[in-house]
């Protein structure tokens, strides 16, 4: 039986060790470090049961199959229980033992990607914590040291108490961008943001937009312009994400464009999708960059040194997921960037047939008067 198992499982590929007794196979696990180990409940010296908790001991990601000639439940629930994924009753098949294997393998590869995930997670709330931590800490230091300043200055220096003030503002209004940035992402995990899927209207909530930030714009000398639909433009989503998606990606095609540039929102409709594209004649990104362009935290360093969280892009691409659409990005270094996002188009709900429900009615009167 031993034999035949390591013979149909190299067949297939599977590099198989195989040993008579518990004992020995337990010695060799520590140098073998197999992924799965094939263990029969039946064998000299110390029982199957007695290998499956000492296999365990050793390396608990280790998936175990028991091979039993008592085909019971209650044998069945003891192997399950002691720490073995499944178990093969005798006499089985090439197939049925290959079928085992393979799912046994697959269960170990989701259980390693599961924690991987994990640890992924974990990290990134660490870094989360310690980025944060970071950002919020710098406008403090600053706003106390400012504060601390206007304790010491004459009454009589109103235009230096002003200056100092306005810093204090400043950052302030850093503080609350990282924060508000910070929120939105921890709502969007919770999936407690993107709830609805209503009738939104793509042209106004563009058309607000932009006219928020015209003042802006205008310190710059950069041109906003809209070339949006003549006729209606409605979008399957939620009105609060779809405004924070075109908020943040009208506002970075701003703050990195140069002085006397260009911002021009274009959209179409198509029965299936609305395609918004967010152009810009800025700095561009370059192609190193693309890739982690969508990442958490991950900033380009331009000259002017423009202030963010590096949470924006990220942000975006999570509501557009919600939203079953998607968000892409070409641009040219120093020739500008286009970000375009493709959103599914509303459709009415079907409207119901009065006919069918005269029917209905018809029946439940029949039912009734038969009653």
């Amino acid at each position: 039986m031993r034999l035949s198992c390591q013979k149909i499982l190299s067949k297939v590929g599977f590099r198989v060790e195989s040993f008579e007794t518990g004992s020995s196979g337990l010695e060799a696990i520590a140098s073998l470090k197999p992924v799965l180990a094939v263990v029969d409940l039946k064998m000299p010296g110390i029982s199957g049961m007695e290998v499956i908790g000492r296999v365990h001991e050793i390396d608990p990601r280790i998936v175990i199959v028991v091979i039993t000639g008592y085909a019971t439940i209650d044998t069945a629930v003891e192997a399950m229980k002691s720490g073995a994924y499944d178990f093969v009753p005798k006499p089985f098949s090439p197939d049925e033992l290959r079928l085992i294997v393979n799912r046994g393998l697959e269960h170990r590869r989701l259980i390693l990607e599961s924690q991987r995930a994990e640890m992924e997670r974990e990290l990134l709330k660490r870094r989360f914590i310690t980025f944060v931590s970071h950002q919020l800490q710098t406008p403090l230091v600053a706003v106390h040291q400012y504060l601390d300043v206007l304790r010491h200055l004459e009454v009589s220096d109103p235009a230096r108490t002003r200056e100092w003030l306005d810093r204090c503002l400043a950052r302030t209004q850093e503080m609350q961008a990282i924060i508000k940035d910070w929120l939105t992402l921890s709502r969007l995990e919770g999936g407690s943001l993107a709830g609805q899927r209503v009738k939104v209207d793509l042209k106004q909530t563009i058309t607000e937009i932009l006219r928020a930030y015209e003042g802006l714009a205008g310190a710059d000398g950069i041109t906003l312009e809209a070339r949006l639909p003549e006729g209606e433009c409605y979008v399957t989503g939620d009105q609060n994400c779809l405004s924070v998606l075109f908020d943040n990606l009208i506002v970075n095609a701003i703050k990195y464009n140069k002085p006397g540039g260009k911002v021009i929102v274009s959209a179409e409709l198509t029965p299936d999708e609305a395609i918004v594209a967010v152009s810009d004649t800025g700095i561009g990104i370059p192609e190193k960059y693309r890739q982690m362009l969508f990442g958490e935290f991950f900033r380009i360093q331009d000259a002017k040194k423009t202030p963010g969280t590096g949470l924006g892009l990220a942000i975006s691409k999570r509501i557009v997921s919600e939203m079953g659409g998607s968000i892409s990005v070409e641009s040219e270094v120093n020739v500008g960037s286009t970000f375009r996002v493709r959103l599914l188009a509303w459709r009415e709900p079907a409207a119901a047939d009065p006919r069918q429900g005269s029917s209905n009615n018809a029946l439940k009167q029949e039912n009734t008067d038969r009653g």
